[in-house]
C-alpha cells in the first residue's frame, strides 16, 4: 500500500493515528484520538474529531463532518466514542456524532452508503450494507439493521428501531420501529408491504419471501392484535430464520412496531 498523503494545508493534531496509504486531502481537520484505518481517503474539507475509531478504506467527501460531539443538552463533556467499520462512503456534509453518557459509543458498521446531508446522532447502532439517502436523519439511540435503507429526508424519532432488509420512503415520519424486511412509508409512517425487490436483489429464496408476505398479512390485514398475529405466524410460518427474525424484532419491540390501522386498509 502506498504512503500516506496529507496535503500542505490539511491539520492533523499529533495525537491522531493514520493508517498506511491514508490520503488527507487540503483543509481537512484531523483531531486528537481520531484512529484512520488504512487507505481512507479524505477529499477536502473534512472535519474528523475523537475519540474515534474508524477502519480501513473509508472515503469521506467534502465537507462531512465525522466525530464530533453530541447535540444532546445532557452531554458534559465526558469521554464518548464513534467507531466506524471498513468500506463506508460518507457524502458530501454528512454528520456523525459520539455519544452522549461517559464511555458510550456510536457505531457504524461496514460498506454503508451515507449519501448528501444525511445525519447519524449520538449512541446510534447501525449495522452492515445501509444506505442512508441524502438528508435521511436518525436522532439519538436509534438502531439500523444490516442492509437497511433509509429514504431521502426520512426523520427517525428517538430510540427507534428500523429492523434489517427494511425501507423507509422519501419524507417519511419514523416513530415507532419498523419491522425487518418491510416497507414503511408516510407521515406519520404506515406500512405498506414487504421490501420485495430489496428482498429479491439481495438473493432471498423465493419460498422465505413467500412466507414474510404471508407474515406481513397477518399482521397488517387481518383484525388480530400484535400478539394474536405473532401467535398466528409461529404456529403457521415459522421455520424460516427470516420468520423468526421478525417475530424476535416485535417482541423486543420498546416503542412498539408502526401498524397501519384496519379502518385505513385498502
Amino acid at each position: 500500500m502506498s504512503e500516506t498523503e496529507i496535503h500542505s494545508t490539511a491539520i492533523v493534531d499529533p495525537g491522531a493515528r493514520l493508517g498506511a496509504g491514508v490520503q488527507v486531502g487540503p483543509y481537512c481537520v484531523i483531531g486528537r484520538d481520531v484512529e484512520l484505518g488504512d487507505g481512507c481517503r479524505l477529499q477536502h474539507h473534512v472535519t474528523v474529531m475523537g475519540p474515534s475509531t474508524i477502519g480501513a478504506g473509508n472515503v469521506f467527501y467534502s465537507y462531512a463532518s465525522i466525530g464530533q460531539q453530541t447535540q444532546d443538552l445532557k452531554y458534559e463533556g465526558e469521554p464518548t466514542f464513534l467507531r466506524v467499520g471498513d468500506g463506508n462512503t460518507f457524502r458530501e456534509f454528512v454528520t456523525v456524532h459520539r455519544g452522549t453518557a461517559p464511555q458510550s459509543f456510536t457505531r457504524i458498521g461496514s460498506r454503508g452508503n451515507f449519501l448528501a446531508y444525511s445525519h447519524v446522532a449520538h449512541d446510534c447502532n447501525v449495522g452492515d450494507g445501509v444506505i442512508f439517502s441524502n438528508n435521511g436523519t436518525i436522532a439519538g439511540h436509534v438502531e439500523v439493521g444490516d442492509c437497511a435503507v433509509i429514504g431521502g429526508l426520512t426523520a427517525v424519532h428517538q430510540f427507534c428501531r428500523i429492523g434489517r432488509h427494511a425501507i423507509t420512503g422519501g419524507c417519511s415520519k419514523i416513530v415507532q420501529d419498523v419491522p425487518p424486511f418491510m416497507i414503511a412509508d408516510g407521515n406519520p409512517a404506515v406500512v405498506r408491504g414487504i421490501n420485495q425487490i430489496g428482498l429479491e436483489r439481495h438473493g432471498f429464496a423465493e419460498e422465505n419471501v413467500r412466507r414474510l408476505r404471508e407474515a406481513y398479512r397477518v399482521l397488517y390485514r387481518s383484525e388480530m392484535n400484535v400478539k394474536q398475529a405473532i401467535e398466528e405466524i409461529r404456529s403457521t410460518l415459522s421455520g424460516t430464520a427470516e420468520i423468526e427474525q421478525l417475530v424476535e424484532f416485535i417482541e423486543g419491540s420498546s416503542r412498539g412496531i408502526i401498524r397501519r390501522p384496519v379502518r385505513e386498509q385498502d
